[in-house]
């Protein structure tokens, strides 16, 4: 972790503290031979005999206020530290597929129902900070949860989320999850969109929502749910069977295009694991912490130590 001063130009204040240094050398040596010159060598050195402690005070007081000057240049120069962004949070959005293929039961018990607890586990593993909300869609989007610190407050919501009977709007999805996420401004924004279909449905094609969440700098975690194999999820009106699939390339274009990560998950122990990993994967921009004020306070403490040396009832003066 290094120090980084956003306005080094005050650091050439420090040159003067070597400067005052010699000066104060050569003042005392001036001094002392004044007083060889006006007085008998005999009360020059009585002098210089019972002034030594006072000598050695102000060396030390000078040697104080130097220092404290050190502080308040270097203080002045804005000195900061790189940490952890903790202050702020991230903002985090949801986007959960409810369409009907989300009832399939090739995850236990059913997708919707491993999604949710996936989603559930997600949540509880932010930091306390985050916001976090929630959104779902299928044949259009819908805000289920706003955006929010309460998270057992938007695990309550979720838990009420079902899947529908309707298509898959990807796109209409992630346009409201990036408008969502942004609804807190000053924070960094991530939409994690979960979805086990093709984009069919809709008014926003997914291409111009992902350059949407692009434009506004809102990174997207894709996760494809769906088994290897083709799931049956029911019938048409002309009684043909209907088989739920992934669009996997879809999804990773999103993710690609926005800076995110893509995820499958085959089963429920996969997704599992994807979002209990997700809370790590999330990347917390660090922040400039300002410093400057310890090394004032400082400088303050060691002034008026100087001025307690130099005139306070406990001087040090024989």
């Amino acid at each position: 972790m290094l120090l980084i001063f956003e306005d080094p130009l005050w650091l050439i204040g420090l040159a003067l503290v070597p400067l005052f240094l010699l000066y104060d050398r050569h003042y005392a040596k001036r001094k002392y031979l004044r007083a060889l010159s006006f007085s008998k060598v005999s009360l020059a050195r009585a002098a210089a005999g019972s002034s030594g402690a006072a000598v050695r005070v102000h060396r030390i007081a000078f040697a104080l206020g130097l220092l404290a000057l050190a502080l308040i240049f270097v203080g002045l120069a804005n000195p900061v530290l790189p940490l952890e962004q903790t202050k702020d949070g991230v903002n985090v959005v949801l986007a959960l597929d409810i369409s009907g293929s989300m009832q399939a039961t090739d995850y236990s018990p059913d997708r919707i129902t491993a999604a949710k607890t996936a989603a559930e586990d997600l949540i509880g593993r932010l930091d306390p900070k985050d916001y976090v909300g929630i959104v779902t869609f299928d044949s259009g989007a819908t805000t289920a949860a706003y955006l929010s610190p309460d998270h057992d407050r938007v695990v309550e919501k979720l838990r009420y989320v079902e899947a529908g009977d309707g298509s898959t709007a990807i796109g209409d999805g992630l346009a409201l999850a990036v408008e969502m996420a942004q609804a807190i401004p000053n924070r960094r924004t991530l939409v994690i969109l979960l979805s086990d279909g093709d984009s069919n449905a809709g008014y926003i094609s997914p291409e111009k929502a992902a350059a949407f969440a692009k434009e506004r700098g809102v990174q997207v975690f894709a996760v494809a749910m769906g088994s290897d194999d083709p799931v049956l999820v029911g019938y048409d009106w002309a009684n043909n069977p209907e088989y739920a699939t992934v669009n996997e390339v879809l999804l990773k274009e999103i993710a690609n295009t926005t800076g995110g990560v893509y995820f499958r998950a085959v089963d429920a122990g996969t997704l599992e694991s994807i979002y209990a990993n997700l809370g790590d994967a999330i990347v917390r921009e660090q922040e400039d912490t300002p410093v400057g004020w310890v090394l004032f306070v400082l400088a303050a403490c060691l002034l008026t130590v100087e001025f307690l040396v130099r005139y306070g009832r406990w001087r040090f003066f024989p």
